[in-house]
């Protein structure tokens, strides 16, 4: 069955084809699985769901926030919920600069004390996680869609681990490297990135494209003058802390809009405008403009499962921890 086939069976009896999308994937401990708390903490992905419905009340940028927060963890020593420990200080990894402006992290929490109060030593953070993500991508109009759980959270968490993440000013081929490494290949790269519909970014990833390209004076000449001026108005010299939109146009709704502004060169970080650069990946962004949106929506799902695979642990490995900033053995 080809990998579309079985991400549109996903969304209707994901139960039945757990173990044939695992193999799918390559993961070998086949503990990850849809339901993996039916038993333990039956009411566990209600608790998730509610809580983040609670923090997008008050706060509807939390969402994309959360969707970042799990890529962020997938990619540092796979995903973990290491990017949540701070009890070890200074050395812990989400102090990188390269999680800056990271946010989500108090939604967990929340998420994790009412779990604890109804299943306690049960939900692991690096789940928690998986299911705030996958709740986010839902409440902006984007695919909902099932994930499997069985996650372990990790006992380490190291400030230097997290200089692998992609970062804004990465070439293409960095880019492409970068995820490789992962075992995320250029679909995956192109998939990812198209969640960068939702939200926004701040001036501060924006501002060396601006005024200081390639440790020069000037502007990346690959904006269109237009845009450009758009973007020096927005983004003075000095304003690191305003914000803008990922998706100009679309930022608050789940599509493939993104995907046009990254074909007309509307997209304010390198990163994003990487992809018309290659051969390989801007074939994919024309080829996800021409198919049909559902062709699209499966298989971003069948990206974000896979990139929630990455170095997962299971079974007797890790811990499952009390709190999510903290290893239980300190």
């Amino acid at each position: 069955m080809a990998a579309n086939g079985i991400l549109q069976l996903l969304t209707r009896a994901p139960a039945a084809l757990t173990v044939a999308f695992l193999l799918l994937l390559g993961v070998s401990h086949g503990q990850l699985q849809f339901g993996f708390y039916s038993d333990s903490c039956p009411d566990a992905e209600d608790i998730v769901t509610a809580v983040v419905q609670n923090a997008a009340a008050s706060d509807a940028t939390i969402l994309p926030a959360l969707v970042r927060l799990q890529f962020h963890d997938c990619f540092v020593r796979g995903c973990d919920a290491s990017v949540l420990i701070t009890s070890t200080g200074s050395a812990a990894e989400v102090n990188n600069i390269k999680h800056q402006g990271l946010r989500g992290q108090n939604v967990v929490d929340d998420a994790k004390a009412e779990l604890e109060d109804q299943c306690p030593g049960v939900v692991s953070c690096a789940d928690i996680i998986a299911l705030a993500s996958r709740d986010a991508i839902a409440m902006t109009n984007g695919p909902p869609f099932q994930v499997p759980t069985g996650r372990r959270d990790g006992i380490f968490s190291n400030v230097r681990d997290a200089d692998v993440l992609p970062d804004v000013s990465d070439s293409i081929q960095v880019l492409r490297s970068k995820f490789a490494a992962s075992g995320l290949n250029d679909r995956d790269l192109v998939l990812l990135t198209a969640a960068h519909t939702i939200g926004t970014t701040a001036c501060f990833f924006v501002k060396d494209r601006l005024y200081n390209y390639r440790g020069g004076t000037g502007s990346d000449p690959s904006i269109p003058p237009a845009f450009l001026s758009e973007l020096k108005a927005r983004c003075a010299p000095g304003d690191f802390n305003k914000r803008l939109p990922l998706d100009r146009g679309s930022e608050g709704r789940f599509d493939d809009s993104i995907y046009r502004n990254i074909r007309a060169g509307l997209v304010p970080i390198a990163s994003d405008a990487a992809l018309d650069a290659s051969n390989a990946t801007a074939a994919l962004v024309a080829a996800y403009l021409g198919a049909a949106s559902s062709s699209f929506a499966q298989d971003f799902v069948g990206a974000m499962l896979k990139m929630g695979t990455i170095g997962a642990i299971t079974g007797e490995f890790g811990e499952v921890r009390d709190v999510c900033s903290s290893f239980n053995f300190n």
